[in-house]
């Protein structure tokens, strides 16, 4: 049962922007992590701002340090919240004070750095969320277990099978769902079968081969614990501060059933992506009661001529002529020209339409207009904004592989081309 109303917490959500995102670069070269368009018409940093607002806390602060301009301007754009509900969505970027001059050094570092931010409202918790995941969870229902169990934190837990168990951090639970340790990635090799979840904690949805906890990197402390915690030199959550916590606190473990994926990396955002097209996707947009919430553009529908699109998503403001679209996600204002072929491409879309008097002159200076240009092939391909793709290019369809990394006109990485932004490809060109 939930806590009575009279008793509400006072919650800041605090949102962690990431490092230098090199992961997934190129897509980061000129944004932050939170700031990558997702899903054709959002950006990754709405997914857990929305399951903020839809689980009722609207005091959000975001913590950034790399590349937030574009980031900034999305969230001006995006979240305006009237002046009755108190709420907020403000972006922290590294700032020197008196107190301290340097960059964020880790997830703990970057909140230590803002506390006197977050002390000004008073909060009676906080709930630490990642930028660069794709879930949706009622933090809610997260924050009454919290407190019905009298935790100082609660990490939420993602029940994992061996092989996985070495990529996360891993937590050993008790009968109550109290964490007794935590070990960071465990080798592939070690035996860690006395970390196996109890029997009495599994509940009766868990598979049987999902055995361990990894932690989500999904944090509640109470204010009071948070205080006390950041009080020494330790920048990290996962590595330093929750190992240090389960000596001394109550520290309990909330384990998440649901669709949860972390889009950290070129293969794994291009996979989360795509599975939005299956006819039944692991990540639904289409939920009334709670939506994800972004940039209203005031764009006018998308135009199809003559085009067939299957198991597809097209973005508001496109306009695509005379082509066959299959397994894509189609970005706002994406022009595709007649005679084209797009198989398992992501196409972000345009920032602005083009004038006529802009394409004269890219005409009279033979650079091909914002889009992909007439009679295009291009398979398993990521193509960023605003990229220019002349007529008749072929991109991922000879079967060439490339090593991962930049090679000029693109970037090639566990098999998928990355047109970056603003990239010009002439005419002709095969990649």
């Amino acid at each position: 049962m939930g806590i009575q109303k009279s008793e509400e917490p006072r919650v800041l959500a605090i949102i962690l922007g990431g490092g230098k995102g090199t992961r997934l670069y190129p897509l980061t070269k000129e944004r932050s992590k939170p700031a990558v368009p997702f899903g054709g018409k959002y950006r990754i940093v709405d997914i857990p701002i929305s399951n903020c607002i839809n689980s009722g806390y609207k005091k959000i602060y975001l913590l950034t340090q790399f590349n937030s301009a574009s980031l900034h301007l999305h969230i001006i754009n995006s979240y305006n919240f009237d002046r009755f509900s108190r709420g907020f969505v403000e972006i922290l970027a590294a700032e020197q004070t008196l107190e301290h001059s340097g960059w964020y050094e880790g997830t703990a570092d970057a909140v230590r750095k803002n506390m006197a931010h977050f002390r000004a409202q008073h909060p009676t918790h906080y709930i630490i969320l990642s930028g660069d995941q794709l879930y949706r969870m009622d933090l809610r229902k997260f924050m009454d277990e919290h407190i019905a169990s009298g935790a100082d934190i609660t990490i939420a837990a993602k029940a994992v099978n061996r092989h996985d168990a070495s990529g996360f951090g891993i937590m050993r639970v008790d009968d109550s769902n109290k964490i007794t340790a935590f070990m960071e990635k465990p080798a592939k090799e070690m035996n860690i079968d006395d970390w196996k979840i109890p029997e009495k904690s599994r509940g009766k949805d868990l598979p049987a081969q999902l055995e361990y906890l990894a932690s989500m990197g999904i944090y509640i402390f109470n204010a009071d614990t948070m205080e006390e915690m950041l009080n020494n030199d330790n920048n990290d959550f996962g590595k330093e501060i929750i190992p240090e916590a389960i000596k001394t606190k109550k520290v309990n473990s909330f384990i998440f059933n649901g669709y949860w994926e972390d889009i950290g990396t070129i293969s794994s955002f291009y996979n989360a992506t795509l599975d939005l097209t299956d006819p039944v996707p692991q990540f639904n947009f289409y939920d009334e009661d709670k939506p994800i919430y972004t940039h209203m553009r005031n764009l006018p529908p998308s135009k199809i001529n003559n085009a067939t699109l299957q198991s597809s998503l097209a973005s508001e403001g496109c306009v695509i002529t005379n082509s066959r679209i299959e397994h894509s996600v189609i970005g706002v204002r994406s022009i595709i020209n007649e005679g084209c072929d797009l198989n398992g491409v992501i196409m972000m879309g345009a920032d602005f339409y083009e004038n006529e008097h802009e394409k004269k002159e890219n005409a009279r200076k033979d650079i091909p207009n914002i889009g992909i240009g007439k009679g295009c092939k291009i398979n398993k391909a990521i193509i960023d904004k605003n990229a220019k793709i002349g007529d008749n290019c072929c991109i991922n369809v000879n079967g060439r592989t490339y090593e991962d990394g930049d090679h000029g006109l693109f970037f090639s990485s566990d098999g998928i081309i990355v047109i970056k932004k603003f990239a010009v490809i002439p005419p002709g060109t095969v990649i």
